[in-house]
């Protein structure tokens, strides 16, 4: 007897979906516990980390009062008497709580010594003031700097939980008592100038790597399946050493009294040693040596599938080797050249202990920035829109390469 399920269309896309939903529900039960634990461990802690770049609780949760008393008030025109008692209620009600020191360090950024008068505000009051004019005039004559409309204006600005100032200040720009965005003075911040060193310095080591490593992996891939595993065993090595370990040793060989010096000095190459050390060159050395398999891998893997008789086909039909090598040979390992360009480039942007311990001043790179706000003053709101601005880079920068891959998978 013929099964009629195989005479039922609709019996047949039913069972066609159940199967389908029950190998979805195992994939999913499969990489449910990664997922998770990915989730857990890695995305949520750096989105929560990122939206400090944005946060602004400071100011909102120590002076609400204040900002109340300040809604509405025109920058231009006299401060309101209501705002200076809110302020010294606020304060008052504050003053032996964390939340002072972290709403004078929040104004402290945006105007210098505004900390150490949060802090002697804070000390006196409440000013126990019977009127909003004499809560104005203990106020200032307190301070002086009470009477100044910019200092007020630091306080009026923050009236919301989020605020584009770290973002703003890492890109060495901020809101002028106008609303409007301008460029912060030169001699005041330089972020953008660190920003175009990370991405000059990240450049220029991806092309040092892709010129040294080109043409090794592909001196590999004409070894023989033993020479090219030993090679590559030798080019994995610096991969079982310590980050710290292979700085300290070119520490040693880039010092004046080093390997290299001394060795071209007793050739007679040099007269005095080089400068090698603590500035860029240094810098670029080490990162191209840590940084080099990262290239040769992508390209040898890329090479290795190219048949060796496409170039040879060339030559036999009048073509020059060397053209038959750029016009055959080259085109086919452009996806591991972009590959390795790409995986050595978003490496590089992040890297920090090597300019750290091998460069000068003028030669560090962003992650040093980030590392500094991070454990010296303590400006997570800054450290994090570094972070997110360089993360923003990195995502631009693979995106542009999926769409260039995917056009030239396109053409093929």
């Amino acid at each position: 007897m013929m099964d009629t399920t195989l005479e039922n269309p609709a019996a047949i896309r039913h069972a066609l979906r159940t199967t389908q939903r029950r190998r979805t529900a195992r994939a999913l039960i499969l990489i449910g516990p990664l997922a998770l634990f990915l989730l857990i461990i890695f995305v949520i802690p750096i989105a929560s980390l990122l939206t400090r770049a944005i946060d602004n609780p400071e100011v909102i949760q120590t002076l609400p009062r204040t900002l109340q008393a300040l809604q509405g008030w025109d920058h231009a025109a006299p401060v309101p008497p209501a705002a200076y008692r809110a302020l010294s209620d606020d304060l008052g009600k504050a003053k032996n709580s964390r939340a002072v020191g972290e709403l004078a360090r929040r104004l402290n950024y945006e105007i210098s010594g505004y900390r150490s008068l949060i802090f002697k505000t804070a000390r006196k009051a409440p000013l126990h003031a019977d009127t909003d004019a004499a809560a104005r005039d203990a106020l200032i004559a307190l301070d002086k700097r009470w009477d100044e409309p910019r200092y007020w204006q630091a306080i009026a600005g923050n009236d919301h939980a989020w605020s584009s100032y770290y973002l703003l200040a890492s890109l060495d720009l901020r809101v002028d008592s106008h609303g409007d965005i301008v460029s912060i003075p030169p001699d005041v911040s330089a972020f953008r100038a660190i920003f175009t060193r990370t991405f000059v310095i990240s450049l220029v080591v991806t092309l040092v790597c892709l010129v040294l490593g080109y043409p090794l992996a592909y001196w590999i891939t004409r070894l023989s399946k033993r020479k090219a595993n030993l090679v590559l065993i030798c080019i994995l090595i610096p991969f079982w050493t310590s980050v710290l370990v292979r700085i300290a040793a070119w520490v040693v060989l880039l010092q004046r009294e080093g390997l290299i010096n001394s060795g071209l000095m007793h050739l007679g190459i040099i007269s005095e040693p080089l400068p090698l050390l603590f500035n860029r060159l240094g810098v670029y050395i080490a990162m191209v040596h840590i940084l080099l398999p990262f290239m040769v891998l992508p390209l040898y893997s890329v090479m290795q599938s190219v048949p060796p008789s496409y170039q040879r086909a060339a030559i036999s039909l009048g073509s020059h080797p060397f053209a038959a090598f750029w016009r055959v040979y080259v085109p086919q390992t452009y996806p591991g050249v972009a590959a390795g360009s790409l995986l050595v480039f978003i490496i590089a942007i992040g890297y920090y202990i090597t300019p750290a311990l091998l460069g000068g001043a003028s030669d560090q790179m962003i992650s040093y920035y980030v590392a500094y706000f991070t454990n010296q003053t303590i400006n997570w709101g800054m450290a994090s829109a570094l972070g997110l601005l360089l993360l923003a880079g990195t995502l631009l920068l693979y995106a542009l390469y999926r769409r260039i891959s995917g056009k030239e998978l396109a053409l093929s």
